[in-house]
């Protein structure tokens, strides 16, 4: 066999490729046959149990049960638009897990994720509260500090930007106060801890999300109890959508 150097440059990558691709898509195989695939439940309005209404407030709920853990969804109808308005875009959704059962179920976050189908089917999960809070706090500070730097050279504008900075601090105080008190945290559920609620939120600044479609569709997946709670749901709902058939 003649040796890789007296083959031409094109010729050797095509040897190279063909000889280990195999090898490559047999270990890729064995790595997923080795990964086992959790199972999925996902809400459907067709599916029994599962339940959706529209509150006065023009929040969504979604419910998904299955055997002894009880999942619920709660969107905000107008959410698309506040994101818009938000210093640091994120997407919020309130999370409530109620656990039936007799032993116990581990709640975590770290794998909860939100997928954005209509922007390159983007994957965010959910935000670390302490560190997003804590990025909040920087990002105030870092304003504080350029601005004061600002003033020093354009005196006669210190009025405006001042008055930016404190309306800037203020929000930014208040989004930490909520973030801090109001987020879903990791828990153990059982006959004494049955229920955990809180919010969840997820990055909407990306170079993937390039402004926002008239209707956006997601997905928000959970992990509990060895399965993946999956919520897929749009925003606006189309007008003859489960948003109009309400349920009590």
């Amino acid at each position: 066999m003649p040796r890789l150097a007296h083959y031409p440059p094109i010729a050797l990558a095509l040897l190279l490729a063909f000889t280990f691709l195999p090898l490559w898509r047999t270990a890729q195989a064995a790595s997923h046959r080795s990964k086992p695939v959790m199972p999925t439940v996902r809400w459907d309005e067709r599916t029994q149990g599962c339940t959706f209404s529209r509150s006065d407030d023009g929040k969504l709920h979604y419910g998904l049960p299955s055997d002894d853990v009880d999942a619920t969804l709660i969107i905000d109808s107008q959410e698309l638009e506040k994101v818009r308005r938000r210093h640091e875009p994120f997407f919020s959704g309130f999370v409530t897990v109620r656990y039936r059962g007799h032993s116990a179920l581990e709640v975590g976050t770290d794998n909860i994720s939100l997928e954005y189908l209509k922007h390159f089917r983007l994957i965010q999960t959910a935000l670390d509260p302490d560190a997003f809070a804590q990025k909040i706090q920087d990002d105030a500070d870092t304003l504080d500090h350029e601005t004061a730097r600002y003033v020093q050279r354009h005196p006669e504008k210190r009025e405006a930007k001042e008055a930016y900075v404190r309306a800037f601090q203020k929000d930014a105080a208040e989004l930490i106060e909520f973030v801090s008190k109001n987020s879903l945290r990791p828990a153990r559920l059982g006959s004494s801890n049955p229920e955990i609620s809180g919010w969840l939120l997820f990055n909407a600044n990306s170079r993937w999300i390039d402004g926002w479609k008239k209707q956006e569709e997601f997905i928000l997946r959970i992990p509990l109890g060895g399965k993946i709670f999956e919520f897929p749901f749009a925003l606006p709902p189309d007008p003859g959508d489960t948003m109009l058939r309400r349920r009590e």
